[in-house]
């Protein structure tokens, strides 16, 4: 049987690391192995603008490795880990299809990911969890403090951004009835917000670089260097919180303080602080700086400015459908197989989701609306015009 890898990713670009991970996938797996990545939409999970439209960056994927890509709905790319992960979990599940569930790691080993993820789920993980939250510790600090306790050591593996995702994946696959086998592999290259070039820079850099105006082609495969070029040439490219400032500030300004708080998240008060925020800051990173504590980190502090920005729901108790962004002639061979084996409708055209229910539109609606505020944050509309979430069909690689 050949296998099916999936993949939960942003490409934010897709860089030089993410086709090495696929290279060695497929090295593991076999050379026919038909790889399946979801991949979050115009905003992503550190609670920005992704730097290219969602529909561009699925191609450039393609182009570069990936056989399909599923988008992961908006509400759980704009989430933290565990609900990330969880997302991106039930549409491989929901697919059907897939076999494996593959993720880079900082470790490369699937043992001490385990070892945390078995005391994560833990009484006596929770229990100490909160004692040190209590104790006035970032949630961070206290999550692998409360593993260190039970599992010694191996709770070093929660100090590394891929190894802690890696970790909820697991956790996810467990509450999955998928029978998807995880697998990692060894991540490549400089951490997420390294400055560092090499032979695999951090995307963050690549990011910097597109939208200093710097040398960045060479950071990337070919394939994402001519989809992003073409896009930058269109004017949807390279998109920005920056660009967008002064409607997000407008948006969040006409908001009341009771307003804010289903983006809270931890209901421990951070939306009144946030609101206090909002009505004094005149920068976005300014609005952040004055609303941030020991306790709440920027990244959670920027999803919730962009949630609330977006109006964002929560996600929802079940995938009402999955969507397809792009495929070459091997994911639409896969995609056939779907249609039989797929729990939830599959949408390939706006259109289809009509079919899929009263939930499946209300979550389109969600996307449309964070597509037409992306725009807000691009150069100019091209491509990327407000009303393209009900205009735009997958991209469909053919060989000619």
């Amino acid at each position: 049987m050949t296998a099916v890898a999936g993949v939960i990713a942003e490409y934010n670009p897709f860089h030089l690391g993410h086709a090495y991970q696929l290279s060695a996938i497929r090295r593991v797996l076999g050379a026919d192995c038909r790889i399946v990545a979801v991949m979050s939409g115009n905003f992503v999970q550190r609670g920005e603008c992704a730097i290219l439209r969602k529909h561009a960056r699925a191609e450039a994927a393609v182009r570069a490795g990936a056989d399909l890509v599923l988008e992961l709905p908006a509400p759980y790319a704009m989430a933290a880990a565990e609900t990330f992960a969880r997302g991106g979990t039930a549409v491989l599940a929901a697919a059907g299809v897939v076999t494996h569930l593959c993720f880079g790691s900082e470790c490369g080993d699937i043992a001490p990911l385990r070892q945390a993820a078995d005391c994560m789920d833990s009484e006596a993980y929770h229990a100490g969890l909160r004692r040190f939250l209590e104790e006035g510790m970032t949630f961070a600090a206290a999550r692998q403090a409360a593993a260190r306790e039970l599992i010694g050591g191996a709770a070093e593996c929660l100090s590394y951004p891929n190894n802690n995702l890696g970790v909820e994946y697991l956790r996810a696959l467990r509450a999955t009835d998928g029978g998807m086998e995880p697998m990692t592999v060894l991540r490549q290259g400089a951490g997420h917000d390294s400055r560092e070039t090499g032979e695999y820079p951090s995307a963050s850099l690549i990011r910097q670089r597109m939208l200093a105006g710097e040398p960045w082609r060479e950071m990337v495969p070919p394939e994402t260097a001519a989809v992003a070029e073409r896009e930058i040439a269109a004017g949807s490219a390279p998109a920005s919180l920056e660009m967008g400032e002064r409607a997000i500030l407008a948006v969040l300004r006409t908001m009341g303080e009771a307003e804010f708080l289903p983006y809270d998240g931890g209901g421990e008060g951070l939306y009144r602080r946030f609101y206090r925020a909002v009505q004094t800051g005149t920068t976005l990173e300014e609005v952040l700086f004055l609303a941030k504590t020991k306790r709440y980190p920027l990244a959670r502090l920027r999803r919730m400015a962009i949630a609330a920005y977006l109006h964002l729901a929560p996600p929802p108790e079940r995938l009402p459908y999955l969507r397809l962004l792009a495929a070459n002639e091997r994911g639409c061979a896969l995609l056939r197989e779907m249609k039989e084996k797929a729990a939830v409708p599959i949408v390939t055209k706006p259109a289809d989701v009509k079919k899929a229910g009263q939930e499946a539109e209300k979550l389109l609606a969600a996307e449309a609306r964070c597509t037409a505020l992306y725009t807000l944050c691009c150069p100019a509309e091209g491509p990327a015009a407000a009303d393209s979430e009900y205009t735009t069909d997958p991209i469909i690689l053919r060989k000619e």
